[in-house]
């Protein structure tokens, strides 16, 4: 008896797979409905959220905007809908968003008229602060995405300098002088560093600018407003508030604790005891002090030990009590990545014959602070919602104003349209810093494939 064997000499065709598996319909079956359990997990997921939907969409869109009281938001309600009851009253938001936004920051802190075409128009409302943020889109927008122009990192560069100006007033020379402190730092830098050696360079690049704004820099400023006078109306800093004082806090601290935690972690990893003696006593005690003292101490105790007489701008003392702050709990994000690197990356670096600050620069901090992206844009966005706290103290953030307006009898008793109000905008950019976190995680590959 024979075997005989046959063999196919034509490929089968493919086949689309099931509908059922692929899609939309497919991931429903895949991650709603695999086996019963996740089924009435999933069920009961809808009825809640149904249940939840069902009271706040008709509380949000049946509501008043127009009303100049809650007692007469109150009465438009019963005339429309027979009761007050599941209807917002939007019309506290309609009549203080400005308030909400801005604090008591002048509407027109400017010159109040500009030649516009053939005759002479206004500025617009809060002309100046909408333009402060406008180039702060500007200047991130290339920090955040390289693939803008790299020309915008001017605006980058000149923000720091522009923003105060912009916001507080007074002469344009003096930001001008504090930028020309830091260029002198750069030159001095540069050509000391090949004539007297790096340390001699280190030293003349922080002295230099520390005597020149000091003792110069306000001198010049004066001599050259005298000159040629370009300034702008001054504000002062209790006018601040508003959404507008979140974000100019928030900005100010994200922008600066990430490098300085950074020069923080690398000190509590140094061989010198007395650097890392000192980084690991500063960390470990702003830690462990609640955010709120060292407010308190920014807004009470700092003048005590001051000279008397000495004008120490309030907010400027929040922001550096929260930069510090936040530079503290941002080097112990930054050590964890560099505890994650593999002892090899040291070595590589090692083996390349680079220094410590290029060995830093060029492989360890790199791959330290990719490592790192979840935990700093974590820190972020706690910094920024911990902004709000600056209430305590007499600033007027958007709680704080918030509690104004209710005390005001035409708005005493609202409380949810405000809040909600106020959340929403901390969500537009909180939730904005964490999507950019996912991208910058995809980009960098940071995660396993």
């Amino acid at each position: 008896m024979s075997n005989v064997s046959f063999v196919r000499t034509e490929m089968l065709p493919e086949q689309m797979p099931p509908g059922s598996s692929v899609g939309f319909i497919g991931w429903v079956r895949a991650n709603l409905f695999d086996g019963w359990l996740n089924s009435v997990l999933t069920v009961l997921s809808l009825a809640f959220i149904f249940y939840i939907l069902s009271g706040l969409l008709p509380w949000t869109f049946q509501s008043v905007w127009n009303a100049a009281s809650l007692n007469e938001c109150r009465d438009i309600m019963n005339e429309t809908w027979g009761s007050t009851h599941g209807h917002a009253c939007w019309g506290v938001i309609n009549d203080r968003w400005l308030q909400l936004l801005y604090g008591f920051y002048p509407p027109y802190p400017a010159t109040p008229t500009v030649n516009v075409g053939d005759g002479t128009g206004l500025l617009p409302a809060f002309f100046r602060p909408n333009l402060a943020f406008v180039l702060l889109i500007v200047a991130v927008a290339p920090v955040l995405f390289t693939s803008l122009p790299r020309p915008l990192l001017i605006v980058s560069a000149a923000y720091p300098f522009l923003m105060p100006w912009l916001l507080w007033g007074g002469s344009v020379w003096g930001p001008l002088m504090v930028a020309a402190g830091f260029a002198i730092g750069f030159f001095a830098y540069r050509i000391l560093h090949d004539i007297a050696g790096g340390l001699v360079a280190l030293i003349a690049a922080i002295v230099l600018p520390i005597i020149w704004w000091m003792f110069l820099a306000s001198v010049v400023a004066t001599g050259l407003e005298s000159i040629i006078s370009i300034s702008l109306p001054e504000v002062d800093s209790r006018k601040f508030g508003g959404f507008m004082l979140s974000i100019l806090i928030g900005v100010v601290a994200i922008g600066c604790s990430l490098p300085l935690g950074i020069l923080l972690a690398l000190g509590r990893q140094s061989d010198l005891l007395i650097v890392k003696s000192l980084c690991v006593g500063f960390i470990e005690f702003i830690r462990g002090v609640p955010l709120i003292t060292l407010l308190f101490v920014a807004s009470v105790l700092l003048n005590i030990f001051l000279p008397p007489g000495t004008e120490f701008d309030i907010i400027l003392r929040v922001l550096i009590m929260v930069t510090l702050f936040a530079a503290a709990y941002m080097a112990e994000v930054v050590r964890g990545g560099l505890a994650a690197l593999p002892k090899g990356q040291y070595e590589g670096a090692d083996s390349l014959g680079l220094n410590y600050w290029q060995a830093q620069r060029l492989i360890i901090m790199p791959q330290a602070l990719k490592i790192s992206i979840p935990g700093i844009v974590s820190t972020f966005i706690g910094v920024f919602k911990d902004t709000t706290l600056v209430s305590i103290i007499g600033l007027l953030d958007p709680l704080g104003l918030s509690n104004a307006i209710r005390a005001d009898a035409a708005w005493n008793g609202v409380y949810w349209e405000l809040f909600a109000f106020i959340a929403f905008l901390f969500f537009i950019f909180c939730f904005s810093m964490s999507r950019y976190s996912m991208y910058l995680e995809r980009k960098l590959h940071t995660g396993h494939k």
